[in-house]
């Protein structure tokens, strides 16, 4: 189990250095479905290891295994699916790929799961995207909705479009700087991270990384614009 966390551990950078697209999770907001960015789950399987589901069927466009579907209702974030990757006999004996429940394998016998581990901002998207390549490296999608949860509690939502995300993000990060959680962060993530990226024969720049992941390491909205 600790060498799968240091593979994921190791295939996030990855994917925030060259920009690898992912399947991402979903978000049921106002009854309509849309992409979520963060992966609030491994923040829940960094602290309870043993319950992530063990896939065995791993592809290249969703290293963590599973995609999970998430619903705000009531203002609360709540876990409503998670599924893995399967493989099945149809009934003339043929493997075909399919999608398996684990949900209950993870919270046996809960109807309503809520996200009580996530505080900070979520990162929604909806609309048509230039370059998927470009994903962890800019904004291109048509619209980004920005909300502000505390212990799984909606407090604050902001509607953008993608020019004017990319404003709200500086201006985010600038703010950001002026926080003692800015500088405990930049020292943490350079020690952190020092050794994969040098492995890599690249140099880590914290004020870099923390600008381009600003929403994931926010813990509350700053700015109004």
């Amino acid at each position: 189990m600790k060498a799968f966390n240091t593979l994921i551990l190791f295939v996030f950078v990855n994917l925030a250095v060259f920009g690898t697209t992912q399947t991402p999770d979903i978000l049921i907001y106002k009854g309509k479905e849309y992409r979520l960015l963060n992966y609030l789950m491994e923040t829940y399987f960094a602290k309870y290891p043993d319950k992530r589901p063990e896939c065995e069927i791993i592809s290249t466009g969703l290293y963590r295994g599973y995609i999970a579907t998430f619903e705000i209702k009531d203002n609360q974030l709540f876990l409503k699916e998670i599924v893995i990757m399967d493989d099945k006999k149809d009934e003339r004996g043929k493997t075909v790929s399919g999608w398996k429940s684990v949900l209950n394998e993870i919270f046996p016998n809960q109807e309503y799961i809520k996200v009580d581990w996530i505080t900070g901002l979520l990162e929604v998207v909806s609309g048509e995207m230039d370059d998927w390549i470009k994903i962890w490296s800019t904004s291109d999608f048509d619209y980004y909705i920005v909300l502000e949860v505390d212990e799984g509690n909606l407090n604050k939502e902001k509607w953008f479009e993608r020019k004017e995300y990319e404003i709200f993000k500086e201006n985010q990060f600038q703010a950001f700087k002026e926080t003692d959680e800015y500088r405990r962060l930049k020292i943490e993530l350079t020690e952190e991270r020092k050794n994969i990226y040098s492995s890599l024969n690249l140099s880590f720049n914290a004020d870099w990384y923390l600008r381009l992941h600003i929403i994931r390491y926010s813990p509350k909205i700053l700015v109004e614009q």
